[in-house]
């Protein structure tokens, strides 16, 4: 790794760790609590059996996004789509066995989810550095974070200690990740589920701010005569969406979630709604479909700073959703568990 991309790291590993020493009582007690979760997670927990660890995810990420600017989102989507299912302990890294199917391959996650080569390559990296010392749920936590940052976004400490799992659920991928075409009552109700709130459900929407969604997961905007989309309607945003979609393949063409900066991650997104240009359903229903959120999504336009904050507080609470401490291991290969990776 270059001397640049260490001193880089240090800075902005600096400036994390100044994020959760501020004077704000709210946000310190949130780093050092975390949600309710049977593993407890620690600061510098990497510090004295690897210290290579961070820096190390650090430098895979900025190539990655550097390479492909749209891993971001993808990284970041990971890690997401990850803690919703069982919590965050890599189970969706697996892939299928003779002995259980996978979560690659649930609705929410197939033809979406990518980012799975970077995860391996910072994996066998950490492997020949500080071998099954590093979990893969942790690397996943750490890249989404540096993923925000190298966007242009806030950057916060990792809270880690998390184990990887030893199995997967697909039925669970299938029923708990939200669908981009849901409403506010039943994205509240997945996101409730794993103990997470409606300012949190509106604040780490926001991640939508960048990456990218195929034509298929948004139909229930461009759908015709579809009325959902609420007096906020943007006819010449719709009819553009389906001038993409209509002579296309809609499980190929891709269009911004933001299309006004779609690789920065801003608060973009929030003004998007505003103006109706929310892309999937979930997104707009934000402003069409509750006052309570709608209230949310001016404040975070209102003011950049705000959103960044609570979306930190949510990514903290997010990430400390973990499994049981004693049903998990740390991975020598994030695709399998050890032994079946002997």
């Amino acid at each position: 790794m270059s001397v640049y991309l260490v001193a880089l790291y240090m800075i902005l590993f600096r400036f994390s760790v100044a994020l959760c020493s501020t004077p704000d009582e709210a946000l310190n007690k949130e780093c050092v609590d975390g949600a309710t979760a049977s593993i407890v997670l620690t600061f510098g927990f990497y510090k004295s059996i690897c210290p290579e660890a961070e820096p190390i995810i650090f430098s895979w990420v900025e190539k990655a996004v550097s390479d492909d600017p749209r891993m971001a989102a993808s990284l970041l989507r990971l890690h997401f789509h990850d803690c919703f299912v069982n919590g965050c302990d890599a189970s969706v890294l697996l892939d299928d066995t003779s002995n259980f199917v996978g979560e690659k391959t649930a609705g929410p996650n197939l033809n979406s989810l990518r980012g799975f080569e970077v995860i391996d390559a910072i994996k066998a990296d950490l492997e020949y550095v500080c071998p099954q010392t590093v979990s893969c749920a942790d690397i996943l936590a750490v890249a989404a974070r540096d993923s925000v940052v190298l966007s242009g976004g806030p950057g916060w400490e990792v809270q880690m200690g998390r184990k990887d799992s030893l199995s997967t659920s697909l039925a669970a991928a299938n029923s708990n990740i939200p669908a981009p075409n849901s409403d506010v009552p039943t994205l509240l109700s997945k996101f409730q589920n794993v103990g997470l709130s409606l300012q949190d459900m509106v604040a780490l929407s926001g991640a939508h701010t960048m990456g990218k969604a195929r034509c298929f997961t948004f139909n229930s905007r461009i759908s015709s005569g579809n009325g959902s989309n609420g007096p906020d309607v943007n006819l010449d945003f719709l009819q553009s969406l389906q001038q993409l979609c209509s002579d296309s393949d809609a499980n190929a063409t891709l269009a911004d979630l933001d299309r006004m900066t779609p690789s920065t991650f801003d608060n973009q997104y929030y003004v998007n709604l505003l103006s109706g240009e929310g892309l999937l359903g979930s997104d707009q229903a934000l402003v069409s479909g509750s006052a309570e959120t709608q209230q949310l999504v001016e404040s975070y336009v209102d003011d950049t700073g705000a959103f960044f904050d609570d979306f930190k507080r949510a990514m903290l609470k997010m990430g400390s959703l973990a499994a049981s401490e004693n049903d998990g291991e740390i991975r020598r290969n994030c695709r399998a568990v050890n032994q079946f990776n002997k």
